[in-house]
This record gives structure tokens, C-alpha cells and sequence, in this order.
């Protein structure tokens, strides 16, 4: 119960008399009351709470927090409590409000110690993902000793949800890339005379290089997050738990479909990109260039040597892999909250496009290397 605090002031001396409750429910009303004490000049406080007849830790923070700003003014503040209950209350607010002062600020972190923990999270993160690796290797080993050990039915869905729902944009991607790229190129050769050369820049630029590394970042934030979040949901819901009551592997249920399914329709998703991005550099060469499409073919089958196409076909498995094993260690690594799902999804996205990216780069190297 509210009670308005009484307040009197006699020859410099401000006496404050409180009733009723001094509780988390009042304190609120007793400051507004109290707000024009401030503004009275006196040289002695008194603050009565004899008449008070309950008093809890949030009251005795606010006699506290009343009493350090008077002492700070220093004006001599006064205090006449009721009983030993009150007296007690105050005492432990009074120690721990002491005690927490005596905290010092936590230190900024030096830069060696930063640097020291974001390498030691990067070195857990791969004795993890290596772990992960290696019961990706032992669980294939043993479920690929029998072809009733592969899951045709499984794979044949991840087919078809990664890689068959996937062709449409990947086809339309490569397409607007062999028009761009078509279009930049033309304009420079024009300039040069070099008109047909259009054929030899886009049949060895396409297919060893663009086509692959479109393909892959089209699955990777296409197929790759997908992965990450539908397993991330299964782990929070606990049907990962589940699986492994019932006596199910996860790794032969969810993680191997997922990435046989990926390892084989990501050549195939190449060869599509490599005829819609050479069909829309066909266009570019045919409307800007004046190249016929019987010369552009003609120049095609004299020029481009069937290894460039090999060489971006070869590169598919490799990127498929990373791409869905990325996603799945990403989301086998999601926390019990919703927001890991997101984060987990991200990083899966951008570390199978820097994955692939990197492993793009050593394969260019090693067949340059190789004469290829």
C-alpha cells in the first residue's frame, strides 16, 4: 500500500517521514514525491521509517541510492529504522552494493590475445569438420560394401530436389553470363578486327572456368544452404536424437543420398551450363559480330579441343562434394536456438563458395602445370 512520505523542514534541518510500503511497487511514486526535496536548501537529513510497514531489498536499494546522494552534497543523512528486520535488509543491500563497486572493469582484450582466440576457433572448427570427414569416409566405406546398403530412393529424391528443380535458374544464369561475357568480348575485338576469335574466347573461358564455377555457386546457395537448414531444423527438433534411438545412422539416412545425389547430377548441370552460355555468346556473335551460326559452329569444331569441356566436367564431382559436405557439417553444427540455423546457413553458403573457388584454383594450376 502507497503512503505519501511526509515532509518537514525547520531551522535547516529536512525531516522525511515514509508510512505504508517502501516496495518495488511504490518506489516509483515516493521518488516523483521526493523530486522536490532536491531543489530545498537544508544542511540535515532525517529520513523516519519507523511508520513503515514493509520493507523490501528494492526499498532498501532506494534508501541506499537516497542516502549516497546527500553524502555526496555533504549534508549528513540521518536514518531511524523500525526494527532489526529493516536494519537487517539494509545492511545486506548496503554490503552488496559495496561489494559490487569493488569490481574492477573487465580489461580490453590485447591483440595478441584476440588474434590467439580466433585462431584457436578456427582450429577447433577443423578438428571438427576433419572429424566430421572422417566418419563421412568410414560410414561410406561400410554402407558401399553392398548395393543393399545404398539408398536408390533416397538419392533418386535428392536428385531430383537438388539438381532437377536446379536446372531452370542454372540454365537461365549461364545464358545471361555467355550473352555478358559475349557482349564485353565483342566490343574489343571489333576494334581489332578479331571478330571470329568471339569463338575461341568463349569455348575455352566457358567451359574450362564459368560454367563449373556458376554451376557450383548457383548449388551452393541454392542446394548447399538447404542442406545446412533442413538438417540444423532436424537437429533443434531432436529427430537426429530420434534417428539414432530407433537404431537409424544419420550419416547413411541423411549425409550420404545427399551428396552421391550432388556428385552426380553436378556434371550433368555443368553440361547444361556450358550449351546455354555458348548459345547466348551465339547470339551476341551473330547479332553484333555478324558471325553466322554454321561459321560460329564451324570455328567451334576447328578450334575447341574436347579436353576444355573434360577439364569443367571433371571439375563437377570435386565441387560437389565440397558444396554438400559443407552444408551438412554446417548444419550437424547447429546450436538449439533459431538463430544458429541462420548462421550455420550463411556460413555454409559462403564457405562452399570460397571452397570451391580455392579448389577451382589448384585444379587450373595443376592442369596448366599437366598441359591441359
Amino acid at each position: 500500500m502507497y503512503t505519501k512520505p511526509r515532509i518537514d523542514l525547520q531551522n535547516a534541518q529536512l525531516s522525511i517521514t515514509f508510512g505504508g510500503e517502501l516496495t518495488l511497487y511504490t518506489i516509483a511514486k515516493i521518488q516523483k514525491e521526493l523530486d522536490i526535496v532536491k531543489t530545498y536548501s537544508f544542511e540535515e537529513l532525517i529520513l523516519d521509517f519507523q511508520s513503515v510497514g514493509f520493507l523490501d531489498t528494492a526499498g532498501a536499494i532506494f534508501i541506499y541510492d537516497l542516502q549516497q546522494y546527500f553524502q555526496k552534497k555533504e549534508i549528513p543523512v540521518h536514518i531511524h529504522l523500525k526494527d532489526e528486520l529493516q536494519k537487517s535488509t539494509l545492511e545486506l543491500v548496503v554490503k552488496n552494493m559495496q561489494s559490487a563497486g569493488k569490481f574492477k572493469p573487465r580489461r580490453e582484450k590485447g591483440f595478441f590475445e584476440k588474434t590467439g582466440e580466433l585462431f584457436y576457433e578456427y582450429y577447433t572448427g577443423l578438428l571438427a569438420f576433419l572429424h566430421f570427414f572422417g566418419q563421412l569416409f568410414t560410414t561410406n566405406l561400410h554402407y558401399m560394401t553392398s548395393l543393399k546398403n545404398i539408398r536408390f530412393k533416397e538419392i533418386a529424391f535428392e536428385i531430383n530436389e537438388s539438381a532437377i528443380k536446379a536446372l531452370g535458374i542454372i540454365a537461365l544464369t549461364s545464358f545471361l553470363i555467355g550473352l555478358v561475357v559475349a557482349y564485353q568480348s565483342a566490343y574489343q575485338l571489333k576494334i581489332y578486327g578479331a571478330n571470329i576469335f568471339i569463338v575461341d574466347m568463349l569455348g575455352i573461358s566457358i567451359f574450362r572456368e564459368l560454367a563449373p564455377l556458376i554451376t557450383a555457386i548457383v548449388i551452393a546457395g541454392r542446394s548447399g544452404s538447404a542442406y545446412a537448414a533442413q538438417i540444423g531444423a532436424m537437429k533443434i527438433t531432436q529427430e537426429l536424437d530420434a534417428m539414432k534411438t530407433m537404431g537409424f545412422e544419420p550419416f547413411a539416412f541423411l549425409v550420404l543420398p545427399r551428396i552421391i545425389a550432388l556428385i552426380i547430377t553436378m556434371p550433368i548441370l555443368i553440361f547444361a551450363a556450358d550449351m546455354m552460355a555458348m548459345l547466348g555468346g551465339m547470339i551476341v556473335a551473330n547479332v553484333d559480330l555478324h558471325i553466322t551460326v554454321d561459321l560460329f559452329i564451324d570455328r567451334f569444331t576447328e578450334v575447341i579441343a574436347a579436353k576444355h569441356f573434360y577439364v569443367g566436367i571433371v571439375k563437377g564431382p570435386f565441387f560437389a562434394f565440397l558444396i554438400a559436405s559443407i552444408g551438412i557439417y554446417r548444419g550437424l553444427m547447429v546450436k538449439d536456438d533459431t538463430q544458429s540455423i541462420g548462421f550455420n546457413t550463411t556460413k555454409s553458403v559462403v564457405e562452399s563458395i570460397f571452397a570451391v573457388i580455392v579448389c577451382d584454383a589448384v585444379f587450373s594450376i595443376a592442369f596448366t602445370n599437366l598441359g591441359i
